[in-house]
């Protein structure tokens, strides 16, 4: 067992800078867009595009993975990802930041290759703890927001990509040195992609991509969406803005772990329902934008101000984090107990789900910024996905199964 939490150790460590290099727009996107006079929805784009590029890249990594083994793909992925996040200090133009950052957005396929990896060193009464421990490396998002900002500021915005793509060799020297063979790649033939892709006329895969584009997906986007949500709509300075954005990214970055622990005591079910209305409690609030009313009254017309300020709004982020971080964790826990035969193209599916709504979210909400001018338009969308996943899981699990994951009897 000592060798499984080396193992499980290194590769979140592993996954914390990849995270950190993938969300580095989110922080440095601020600049380029005032160099650049882009609007929202070119930010959005901007900020999206590495996050298209992990997410497509997460199914054929995840089977890469099952078939080479996690430690293989792991350590090439962060040799290779090096190069673009280096070339990311020449770009000039808008054009070029989409192509180099659909190249660098090749370190958030990582998550499809660190998952099955860690999962198959423990037995499956401990995966649903090894993934989520795992998946807390998302915690990178939230070191993005502190390192990011302070070397902005000290270097400017062109060292951070230097820094990171340093940061990124260093780390696969490390991993290598310290991870160890995977067990699921030992030399066993490996069932061909067509056999593999077979568990997608499994209609549970598709249940759980629905879950996890809303909690990844909302995890991703609004990691780098929110240190210009609080510059825009506070007024705050990049350090301050993507300080308080921490607060949002680091718990449900290190939370994920107790997800993975609560998901193995209470099942994935009952974690999964009870956050999804934790998550719709918190959106409906957020979703309120700032309003000024005027109301005539007996002396005349009085003016009320109703809206969020940015001490009741972080922390009501800092919730909304919380529940997307016990969701993720739920999520795999599902797909630990259901598919543990397939783990690695199952993890790159759902993964490839939850990567698209983190790329889409961004430039939607950019979308509807433009449009109608209210920053909170983007809470609001997320609060119509959260009732489209309580529909979901009520009519596939609640009518089957109660609230504390124990199956109904026909009589009940």
């Amino acid at each position: 067992m000592g060798v499984a939490y080396r193992v499980l150790f290194v590769t979140t460590f592993a996954f914390v800078v990849c995270f950190a290099v993938w969300m580095a727009f989110g922080v440095i996107g601020i600049p380029i867009r005032r160099e650049l006079n882009l609007n929202a929805t070119q930010f959005g784009l901007l900020t999206a595009s590495p996050i298209l590029s992990g997410a497509l890249l997460r199914l054929p990594l995840g089977i890469w993975t099952d078939r080479f083994g996690g430690r293989m793909v792991m350590a090439l992925l962060l040799v290779v990802a090096a190069l673009p996040v280096w070339l990311v200090t020449y770009a000039a133009a808008l054009w070029q930041f989409l192509a180099i950052g659909l190249c660098l957005g090749a370190v958030g396929a990582s998550f499809a290759v660190g998952t099955p990896y860690v999962a198959r060193f423990f037995p499956p009464n401990r995966r649903g703890f090894a993934m989520g421990f795992f998946g807390a490396g998302t915690s990178g998002a939230a070191l993005n927001m502190f390192v990011a900002p302070a070397l902005v500021d000290a270097l400017g915005w062109r060292a951070v990509p230097r820094i990171y793509a340093v940061a990124l060799l260093l780390t696969a020297a490390i991993f290598w040195m310290l991870s160890a063979p995977d067990p699921g790649a030992s030399g066993k033939s490996s069932p061909g992609l067509k056999q593999q892709l077979q568990v997608l006329g499994n209609p549970r895969v598709w249940k759980y991509c629905q879950y996890y584009s809303l909690a990844f997906g909302g995890f991703t986007g609004l990691s780098v969406w929110m240190p210009q949500y609080f510059a825009g709509e506070y007024g705050l300075g990049i350090a301050s803005a993507a300080a308080l954005a921490a607060c949002f990214s680091l718990p449900a970055g290190v939370l994920r772990a107790v997800g993975g622990a609560l998901s193995d005591r209470f099942g994935a079910h009952a974690l999964t329902w009870w956050v999804l209305w934790l998550a719709w409690i918190a959106l409906f609030l957020l979703s309120y934008p700032q309003t000024q009313l005027i109301v005539q009254t007996s002396r005349g017309p009085s003016s009320f101000h109703i809206g969020l300020s940015l001490w009741t709004f972080t922390p009501l982020l800092f919730v909304l984090g919380v529940a997307l971080a016990f969701g993720m964790a739920s999520t795999f826990k599902y797909l630990g107990d259901d598919f543990s035969d397939s783990l690695g193209i199952v993890t790159g599916i759902v993964g490839l789900a939850g990567g698209l709504g983190g790329f889409l979210l961004p430039i939607l909400w950019g979308g509807l910024l433009d449009l109608l001018g209210i920053r909170s338009s983007a809470f609001m969308l997320l609060y119509g996905i959260v009732w489209v996943s309580l529909i979901l899981i009520y009519f596939t699990e609640v009518r089957r199964i109660d609230i504390r994951g124990r199956q109904r009897t026909p009589e009940s």
